[in-house]
């Protein structure tokens, strides 16, 4: 098929797994992607159930892997950039074999400064596979690349939370943790096997660029996008669970979260298979402005019916930031840039969880669900401001500025 001509529709999919190397990485990235996404739940459990230490404890630890995250992403993606990635996942094995080893026999203070460190140190799965992506797929089959990674997140987030909290309520917290730590060796061990490239082939060997060369408003805009999508998801979710909960309707918390992350599926397929891209700042925005009815919902089929837009909304951005950051990252940097969007997504996450909870408390779950909404859409109109074209980038009339 003539690359000029990107397919559309299911086939876009069939298009870009025909790639040479796609299919493996999208394959065992999702494999990696199950112990990440169960490894929050089964911190959480341990220390309520096993330390007893209560919920606070526990997302102070939480807090601790997610800052070290942060820090790490972009350190570990320049350890890409400057030794490969085999020399980064060695490292990082390591440590993760250590952490999960250890971790069960921790008392709390030490549990608490070792998340830190294993944060720090843990495999940027989610960034090696967009980079991999970025190097593998050709600009204009980036969109359903990117899609059906979005779409993979959603799964693999819908099976490990739920397979951790099973262990750990069925068997014993130890017995999840060391389960975690096992996944992450055996999904670690296949992607340093695979060794994805993470530098096109064609790439002239020499010194990363300046950062003032590539860190400019288009990127930055990016990245604040990302985070501001990411804080209307994961203050979304809160803002669902807590109202359900507070109004008896816990139960159905399994079946809400199903329809959400279904809508989110069917909104990354559609997205990927359209016949063009959509401005990352808009479809931001549109998640935004999404949110805001969900604070009308009170029973579990309001919340279910509500959350149905925001959902079909998730996929696109996250598809779309992957999509733009691939798009400005330099070739000698991309490691440390797919990093710094690694980072962004933390950040959301981190912001997202404090503020979404201390709007609960003090208010409501509605109003924590406005200001979230409010705040994504706030962010998505400076973006789009800050990305506009006006004449050039950094100060060169002449050059054309390619807005995200």
């Amino acid at each position: 098929m003539d690359v000029d001509t990107p397919a559309q529709g299911p086939a876009a999919y069939r298009a870009v797994l025909a790639i040479p190397g796609v299919g493996a990485v999208t394959a065992v990235s999702f494999l990696a992607r199950l112990p990440a996404s169960a490894a929050a739940i089964t911190l959480t459990l341990h220390v309520v159930l096993t330390l007893d230490q209560g919920y606070a404890a526990a997302g102070a630890v939480g807090a601790a892997a997610t800052v070290g995250m942060a820090i790490g992403a972009p350190l570990l993606g320049r350890v890409v950039d400057r030794r490969g990635l085999r020399t980064m996942l060695a490292v990082t094995l390591c440590a993760q074999a250590v952490f999960w080893g250890v971790a069960p026999f921790l008392p709390y203070p030490a549990l608490l400064v070792s998340a830190l460190l294993g944060g720090l140190l843990g495999v940027p799965v989610f960034s090696v596979t967009r980079q991999s992506l970025a190097v593998l797929v050709p600009p204009e089959r980036r969109r359903p690349a990117f899609a059906l990674d979005s779409m993979s997140v959603e799964i693999s987030y819908i099976i490990g939370p739920a397979a951790g909290a099973v262990l750990a309520l069925r068997a014993s917290s130890t017995t999840a943790m060391w389960t975690v730590g096992a996944g992450w060796l055996v999904a670690g061990t296949a992607l340093l096997l695979l060794n994805p490239p993470t530098r096109a082939a064609a790439a002239e060997p020499g010194p990363p660029p300046p950062v003032r060369e590539w860190l400019d408003r288009r990127l930055l805009g990016a990245l604040l996008a990302t985070t501001a999508a990411v804080t209307v998801v994961f203050g979304t979710e809160l803002s669902m669970i807590a109202g359900l909960e507070l109004g008896g309707n816990a139960g159905w918390i399994p079946a809400v979260n199903a329809v959400w992350c279904l809508a989110s599926l069917v909104g990354g397929f559609v997205y990927g298979a359209a016949r063009r891209s959509r401005s990352l700042p808009l479809l931001v925005g549109g998640l935004g402005a999404a949110a805001l009815p969900v604070a009308l919902a009170g029973s579990w089929w309001s919340y279910a019916l509500l959350l149905v837009p925001v959902g079909l909304l998730i996929a696109p951005s996250m598809a779309a930031s992957a999509e733009t950051v691939s798009r400005l990252a330099p070739e000698h940097a991309r490691g440390l840039v797919t990093g710094l969007h690694g980072s962004a997504i933390t950040l959301g996450a981190a912001v997202a969880t404090p503020l979404t909870g201390a709007l609960v408390d003090i208010a409501s779950p509605a109003v924590a669900v406005l200001t979230v909404g409010s705040a994504g859409l706030a962010a998505a109109v400076l973006v789009a401001l800050l990305t506009r074209p006006h004449g050039g980038v950094r100060g060169t009339p002449s050059a054309p500025s390619q807005p995200i």
